[in-house]
């Protein structure tokens, strides 16, 4: 019989379920957990003469507690020591060994060093799919800075080589950018690329698209798309909206300004995404020097997003 700990005992008998508790019950209920693990298993550590490894669905839980909470690797083992719920959530319990902070970091780099970030995403996608959830009719485009520190305070003395300074409006910002392709009916990420930040977002279209799209949506920084070598051939509508300047002198009751209020309300769906991946799930400013680790880590979050996005439609 397992041996229950003090904190267990007392978190068995509280009368009320915390906002933390909910989300993480959700999320262990939408992941799907199995098909992840597959795509990891190949890669894990087995077991052999050294100590032996966590199991693969425990070190898999805690990394994605890890993102949903935007943690550091020795503040995700400080929360699995304290918090009785993200121990739950991971099969984890004091009266065993807890994964140090070195253990989380390997677990990282191992998804890191295969790349596996977009296998994943690809899973999710394809789990929602067989869910119901199409993404093959229209496109919208948009790309998000996120910013990365400008200290020279490092080992290297340097900025990170590959991110950059861009100016939006009248201010200026160091990072990297983020370029998402979402469904149109459904609001689900189907497509990223990642970029330093002064890369145009017109240059990442091609790579956001799964070239099954009937339509594709943009802002006023897509202008002139269609004439682009890549989109030579492409057999769809673009509907791109008007500069600010433009639109302005429209009258306020013609067709022009009401089919963009159309192209601006079908437009506000890829404002979704960024709001939780930024807000909610934190990922407002890069945790990692170079462009590889935080792609890595955003298909994942992007995933994450799908099947909360997913959900949702569902309700």
């Amino acid at each position: 019989m397992k041996q229950v700990s003090f904190s267990e005992a007392e978190y068995s008998v509280k009368k009320r379920k915390t906002r933390r508790e909910k989300f993480l019950e959700q999320m262990d209920f939408l992941i799907p957990w199995k098909q992840l693990e597959k795509k990891i298993r190949r890669y894990y550590a087995k077991e052999g003469n050294g100590r032996k490894p966590y199991p693969l669905n425990v070190m898999l839980r805690v990394h994605c507690m890890q993102l949903f909470y935007n943690l550091s690797d020795p503040g995700m083992e400080d929360a699995l020591y304290e918090i009785e719920s993200m121990r739950r959530f991971a099969g984890l319990s004091l009266n065993q060994p807890i994964p140090d902070e070195s253990t989380i970091l390997k677990f990282r780099h191992l998804l890191e060093k295969h790349n596996l970030g977009i296998a994943l995403f690809a899973t999710i996608n394809k789990h929602l799919v067989r869910e119901g959830l199409s993404l093959k009719e229209g496109t919208i485009v948009d790309a998000t800075i996120i910013s990365a520190p400008t200290s020279t305070k490092n080992k290297t003395n340097k900025r990170d080589p590959e991110m950059s300074q861009t100016k939006k409006g009248n201010e200026w910002h160091f990072g990297m950018k983020m370029h998402i392709g979402v469904d149109d009916a459904t609001g689900c990420i189907h497509g990223i690329n990642t970029t330093s930040a002064n890369k145009h977002d017109i240059t990442s279209v091609d790579k956001l698209l799964h070239g099954k799209e009937e339509r594709i949506w943009g802002d006023a920084g897509y202008i002139g798309i269609e004439k682009r070598e890549e989109h030579e051939g492409r057999e769809v509508e673009w509907f791109i909206a008007k500069r600010p300047g433009k639109l302005k002198v429209l009258p306020k009751e013609s067709n022009e300004r009401q089919t963009e209020r159309i192209k601006a309300q079908v437009r506000a769906k890829v404002e979704h995404p960024f709001l939780w991946i930024k807000k909610m799930f934190g990922y407002s400013k890069v945790r990692y020097r170079g462009l590889s680790k935080n792609q890595n880590r955003l298909y994942l979050l992007a995933g994450f997003y799908n099947l909360i996005r997913k959900n949702q439609l569902a309700c």
